[in-house]
């Protein structure tokens, strides 16, 4: 029987180091070191990425993966790696066996983003 691509919750590492959620040195070269672009965006990004998960939990999958896309792209732009590749997971899920579990593991890496966030929005 074939491995799911999808590992269950309790099988991942957990979120160790939100301080390391989210690459200061990618979001600096995305807003050319723009301080107040950078709170702007983490801002943004916080707010956007607690929305989109909660759509997904009630979402069919089409509109999941779609969600999830949005989220990873999002991801990407401000520098939360893990968050994109949590959400390329869910994106890439097969069926409610995969995406349940991954959409679990997307939320724990949106979680330690957010924290992550609420950090750096003390300091910006």
């Amino acid at each position: 029987m074939a491995q799911p691509a999808i590992k269950l919750l309790e099988e991942m590492e957990p979120e160790v180091d939100a301080a390391l959620a989210i690459d200061r040195n990618h979001l600096a070269r995305m807003t050319y070191g723009d301080r107040s672009l950078e709170r702007e965006l983490l801002e943004l990004f916080d707010r956007q990425a607690a929305i989109l998960l909660a759509r997904m939990r009630t979402a069919d999958a089409a509109s999941v993966a779609a969600l999830a896309h949005t989220l990873r792209g999002s991801a990407l732009g401000v520098g939360a790696s893990r968050v994109a590749q949590a959400a390329a997971a869910v994106e890439a899920a097969g069926d409610a066996a995969e995406r349940e579990p991954a959409v679990d593991h997307l939320a724990v890496s949106v979680a330690g983003a957010r924290t992550c966030i609420a950090t750096l929005l003390r300091a910006v």
